[in-house]
């Protein structure tokens, strides 16, 4: 199969921008993708970091603490920037006048401000590909959802419920880090780290809030500053929004740093009138849905999806879908839009510049 080569640079050598450089090292897993990513230059202050890449892909050629040096590069294509969110608005503006596509990680600017320049920007460059991250709608049991949303499958929606837990931060003994400063992870604490993940199907589908009842928790004042002291943390630890969507329905937000016995568990429920469904990666192949009709019975169903991805893959579908296969789909969407823009083969787009900035209202909403 003829691919047509995409070469990347990587700005944030840590370690989501480990997870992309592993999944283009099994691209062939893939079974039909037109493209060929490769990583051929990485920018961190951390020599450390770079040291990975560069041991491990000998198509790096380029390997710099500055990334205006990367963006000068005429050998890349496209750019994965993965940086604290204070550096956001002066990195993907950097990357888009630089004429690269851009992969960003979320929340796409410290606060809306940032948000709306940066869109801007994006906007005067109507060549470029600029999306951002997000992997877990592309787990099976969402994507399946997905789809019932596009052909109208729930009827009347009653009630939606999102949410992205975590449990890490319940020691209070876990050294303090960027995303507990408000200098650099932002106002919106765990909202504008977790956010967009728990909106992502929500916006795509066009349930936008418009009204926000925000309940935000700071749990942990304190944590080791790594130099023998304490650190006060400043951004909020949870969040939960109690939002009322534009078509009149109810919708919970749940974004959480401090969720007891969470690991990293994202999920999505839908009730509606004539079919409800929900998804968790706490049971990753088990889709939950309750097909409905008037006088009928009420009985929820379980159905185990196994191994079903919307790009094929060499997988058998009797295996387990992961993360890591959920990085590799969400990478596969990205660089099939790259290659045929409208006419890519998927179904389902990583989130839009438009679909971040949505999130970027809902948030500021909340913090109001």
């Amino acid at each position: 199969m003829s691919r047509t080569p995409i070469r990347f640079g990587i700005i944030g050598c840590g370690l989501m921008g480990r997870e992309f450089a592993s999944a283009v090292a099994r691209w062939c897993h893939l079974l039909d993708s037109d493209a060929q990513p490769t990583i051929v230059a990485v920018c961190d202050p951390n020599a450390a970091a770079m040291a990975w890449f560069t041991d491990n892909f000998p198509s790096v050629q380029l390997a710099s603490p500055d990334y205006q040096v990367l963006l000068a590069s005429p050998e890349v294509d496209a750019v994965y920037c993965a940086v604290p969110h204070n550096l956001h608005e002066r990195v993907y503006i950097g990357v888009l006048r630089a004429g690269k596509h851009l992969m960003a990680e979320k929340p796409f600017g410290i606060d809306l401000a940032a948000a709306e320049r940066i869109v801007a920007e994006s906007d005067r460059h109507p060549d470029l590909l600029v999306r951002c991250s997000s992997e877990f709608p592309f787990y099976p049991g969402a994507q399946r959802i997905a789809r019932m949303i596009e052909e109208n499958k729930f009827g009347r929606i009653i009630e939606v419920r999102a949410g992205f837990l975590h449990s890490s931060d319940l020691d209070p003994n876990k050294p303090i880090n960027w995303k507990r400063q408000v200098a650099t992870c932002g106002e919106y604490g765990c909202m504008g780290d977790l956010g967009m993940h728990v909106l992502h199907m929500p916006l795509r589908a066009g349930w936008i809030p418009r009204t926000v009842h925000p309940l935000l928790s700071k749990v942990v004042d304190q944590r080791p500053d790594g130099h023998g002291g304490w650190a006060p943390c400043e951004t909020w630890d949870n969040a939960i929004l109690s939002c009322r969507t534009e078509q009149g329905f109810p919708m919970i937000l749940e974004m959480k740093r401090i969720s007891p016995g969470d690991t990293n568990t994202w999920y999505i429920r839908v009730v509606g009138t004539e079919n409800s469904a929900e998804f968790s990666t706490h049971r990753p192949r088990t889709l939950r849905s309750m097909p409905y009709s008037p006088g009928g019975t009420q009985a929820w169903q379980e159905e185990d999806l196994g191994y079903s991805s919307a790009y094929p893959t060499v997988t058998g579908g009797i295996f387990e879908f992961g993360f890591t296969d959920a990085i590799l789909q969400m990478w596969a969407a990205y660089c099939d839009e790259l290659v045929h823009r409208e006419a890519m083969k998927g179904a389902f787009r990583c989130v839009t510049p438009d679909e971040a900035l949505q999130a970027h209202k809902v948030l500021t909403m909340a913090l109001a």
